[in-house]
């Protein structure tokens, strides 16, 4: 059942997404790397730690020379810059040096905090993603942007940085919690909204099976979401344009995040911005009314919160304002022309957002 897709540059492969149902071939695709003889540090949170760390330890074991692990507390509130110093600290002391290689293994803040400290540490080393949550199978772990939390500001710490492989084992989708499944979710059917409006009817279909975690159905969903996610960062791979439109729910998505104090998962949020930006869409007379209802459906369906209490209108606009993605003094919007054809709008007001955020407040 496995899958391969080729993520290019200017033309040439830089690396692969595997797709599979185990860990079977990894040690087969790990092998085609320059890893005889070297070091590599896996880098994992206490979660996953407990899940997957010996079985993957031992895989890298019969590829390279010694492997070293690192272990940090799961959860938003460990990637920061402290945790990258302890990264640090344990890759200097067992004197890791250009040639040897970090893993990452996990989901979105593994994904994120070790491909910021391969991009950083003696200026850059090689890494390989092994991703463990659908959303960074389907999203983090492609394209190469890394990076961390700084304060309470999402992601303004970071750097482009392109893993040297992708390996994502669909299987471990069955070891997450609904929480975490259904986050994941958010970036799905983002990527249905912006390029692919036979791929979101798609999911409407398969919808049951998606929510039942059908192994087949969940590896089709993923090569579906991979490819457009390759697609867009082939053509723009240090988002200075077309790529700007897989940040669609985000705007709305990171300053609920932040009023929420990260309480709330990512994929979440962004599928709470993704209501909200439909709205607006829908208000300027692009969309049918009625998508907006869709939306909310097929994400109740599957186990996603399509409302929240206990923040403020007017702070989460203002919290926009702060995010990186602003332009001067324009904030870069993501709307729907229609379902499958995203683009970027710098003269959503706040009013309009307003009106959106009203569609997800309680």
């Amino acid at each position: 059942m496995s899958k391969t897709l080729t993520v290019h540059k200017d033309g040439k492969p830089i690396y692969d997404i595997v797709l599979d149902t185990s860990f079977a071939n990894l040690a087969g695709e790990i092998k085609k790397l320059p890893v005889e003889g070297r070091r590599m540090c896996v880098v994992t949170d206490s979660t996953v730690a407990g899940l997957y760390l010996d079985q993957v330890r031992e895989i890298l074991s019969g590829c390279c020379r010694e492997v070293e692990t690192f272990v940090f507390p799961a959860g938003e509130e460990s990637k920061n810059l402290d945790t990258v110093q302890r990264l640090y600290e344990t890759l200097i002391r067992s004197r890791f040096d250009r040639r040897d290689w970090l893993v990452a293994l996990g989901g979105g803040v593994v994904g994120d905090l070790c491909g910021y400290g391969a991009a950083t540490y003696l200026r850059g080393v090689s890494f390989i993603q092994i991703p463990t949550t659908l959303l960074s199978q389907v999203d983090s772990s492609i394209g190469g942007k890394t990076g961390v939390d700084f304060a309470s500001y999402k992601n303004m710490v970071g750097a482009f940085h392109m893993p040297a492989l992708v390996y994502a084992n669909a299987a471990t989708l069955r070891t997450l919690s609904e929480e975490q499944y259904s986050s994941g979710m958010g970036e799905v059917i983002k990527h249905g909204l912006i390029r692919d409006r036979e791929y979101y009817d798609w999911l409407k279909v398969h919808c049951r099976e998606i929510r039942e975690r059908d192994l087949e159905i969940c590896l089709e969903m993923i090569a579906r979401s991979d490819e457009i996610k390759r697609q867009v960062v082939e053509e723009d791979p240090r988002e200075q344009g077309v790529r700007a439109l897989l940040n669609f729910g985000h705007t709305l998505g990171h300053a609920l995040e932040k009023q929420l104090s990260f309480s709330m998962l990512h994929g979440h949020c962004v599928g709470l911005g993704c209501i909200g930006a439909v709205k607006i869409s829908a208000d300027r007379g692009y969309l049918p009314e009625e998508e907006a209802g869709s939306l909310k459906s097929l994400m109740e369906y599957l186990h996603m919160p399509v409302e929240v209490e206990g923040i403020s209108l007017e702070q989460v606009i203002q919290d926009t304002k702060n995010d990186k993605k602003m332009d001067g003094n324009a904030i870069r919007f993501i709307l729907l022309k229609e379902i499958g054809r995203a683009f970027v709008d710098r003269t959503v007001t706040e009013a309009e957002m307003a009106a959106g955020l009203s569609a997800v407040l309680r």
